[in-house]
């Protein structure tokens, strides 16, 4: 990736294909040079946005070779008021992809280059108007699928985690430049840093590091869905409840046992929340080598589910057959949250069900082939994922990087807070908050290197 901002760049910012309109943009020195040489008013006189106020919009016609090629708005942004910090123009063109190709090739050949994945978002980091954690949140803004996972990268990118982060290493760097005189000091040993406010100091950051850590089993379900394993003997209606919570026939339904073969996935949002359910093959004791496969997945998808609904026909199973089928799955759900469904109820008879399985009360009672009773299984999933935890003030992790490196951060402080307690000397000490001031820093973008910025920016998508 070129880590030069000296050059013009130039991407199509919408996405690709025919659409009502689309958007080309354009970033560098002489990006408004480069649209200003073909932008002319609809008296065919050339028109001089160069001499323009920033942050104006102006309609117009480009033209070359006295040939129109289409009819504009051109948005002006001028430097260092700007989302990367320098000159840019976004050209909102009609969609057709030819005449996207047209302003493409036309901007290409006239002194701009084709911008690298996530090139307009590295010069804004570049050029100092985000930080890293800030620029990532970007890309999950753009990803986001849901609206808990749209308010997360939302104070990410507007600076709420990178704000905290700053403040634990500002704190941290006035201890550690004390830390550091003492070495220049060593042999009147002398000590300019107290060591019961650094202890202190040590502590409240280990705190607020750890609290960041441990949101991130919240945050990577907000990111990726809340996997959900519809599991259940064959024939109690797996793939119809699968098609019914997705509003899809996204799964075979057949009376025919042992249909699903293999786990199938799809995703849906339920009040906000993303949920990633997983249809499994029905749980029995088989000879059929292909569908023993499809059972040992299964096994698989409830080990790695925060959430297992258990579906059993309320026709074929008695309350004692229940109960031996629920301690035999808890063996393999772990610390998975378990939801148990009826399934096939008759509305009729449904309370005498209720009395057959009083000694399960809190057994979901539906009919997915007549989509009966489907709210109350979706508000139950809703609630099993505690929304608490996702206050507007709160600071969530999405990201592995950043988790990765506040683990490496954690862990050079309790050495810290260790060395202390030995009495150490502070050269020794020096080395321990260096390092975690070196991982802190790469969270922001304080500290970073080419390798690092490539790893990030290159997911990015082109125009971004």
């Amino acid at each position: 990736m070129q880590l030069q901002t000296t050059d013009t760049i130039v991407a199509l910012a919408t996405a690709h294909g025919s659409s009502a309109i689309a958007v080309i943009r354009l970033s560098g020195p002489n990006a408004i040079t480069v649209v200003e040489s073909f932008f002319y008013n609809k008296a065919l006189a050339p028109k001089k946005i160069s001499h323009k106020h920033s942050h104006t919009a102006h309609f117009g016609i480009i033209i070359h070779q006295n040939v129109i090629i289409d009819e504009v708005v051109v948005t002006l942004f001028k430097g260092p008021n700007s989302y990367t910090g320098q000159n840019s123009v976004e050209v909102s063109c009609h969609g057709s992809i030819f005449i996207q190709q047209q302003l493409l090739q036309l901007f290409l050949s006239n002194g701009a280059r084709m911008a690298n994945p996530g090139e307009f978002t590295l010069r804004a980091f570049l050029n100092g108007k985000l930080d890293l954690s800030q620029a990532e949140a970007v890309a999950d803004l753009i990803a986001s699928n849901s609206a808990l996972s749209h308010q997360v990268a939302m104070q990410h990118m507007r600076g709420g985690f990178s704000s905290k982060i700053k403040t634990l290493r500002t704190n941290l760097i006035s201890f550690a430049s004390l830390i550091e005189l003492e070495l220049d000091f060593s042999e009147e040993d002398v000590e300019f840093a107290n060591r019961h406010d650094l202890k202190n100091l040590v502590t409240t950051i280990t705190n607020v590091i750890q609290k960041l850590i441990a949101s991130f089993e919240v945050g990577n379900v907000i990111k990726n869905g809340i996997p959900v394993a519809i599991v259940g003997k064959p024939n109690a209606g797996k793939s119809t409840l699968l098609n019914v919570l997705l509003d899809d026939d996204r799964a075979i339904v057949s009376e025919i046992p042992g249909t699903t073969r293999d786990t199938i996935e799809d995703e849906i949002t339920i009040d906000g929340v993303l949920f990633r359910f997983i249809d499994t093959a029905g749980l029995r004791t088989t000879t059929d080598i292909v569908e023993q496969i499809g059972i040992n997945k299964a096994l698989e998808a409830i080990k790695k589910s925060a959430i297992v609904i258990y579906l059993f026909d309320s026709h074929e199973i008695s309350s004692g057959d229940l109960k031996l089928e629920i301690e035999l799955l808890r063996e393999h759900i772990g610390t998975s949250q378990l939801v148990i469904v009826a399934n096939k109820i008759d509305v009729e008879n449904l309370q005498d069900l209720k009395t057959e399985f009083s000694s399960h009360p809190d057994i979901i009672y539906i009919s997915a082939k007549e989509h009966k009773y489907i709210d109350a299984l979706k508000q139950k999933l809703v609630n099993l994922f505690d929304t608490r935890t996702v206050d507007a003030t709160d600071t969530i992790i999405t990201n592995a990087r950043h988790t990765n490196s506040l683990k490496k951060a954690n862990t050079a402080l309790l050495k810290v807070s260790e060395g202390l307690a030995a009495n150490i000397v502070g050269d020794l000490l020096a080395i321990d908050i260096r390092y975690a001031l070196n991982e802190l820093g790469n969270i922001t973008g304080d500290v970073t290197n080419e390798d690092l910025l490539d790893s990030i920016f290159t997911k990015f998508c082109i125009g971004k």
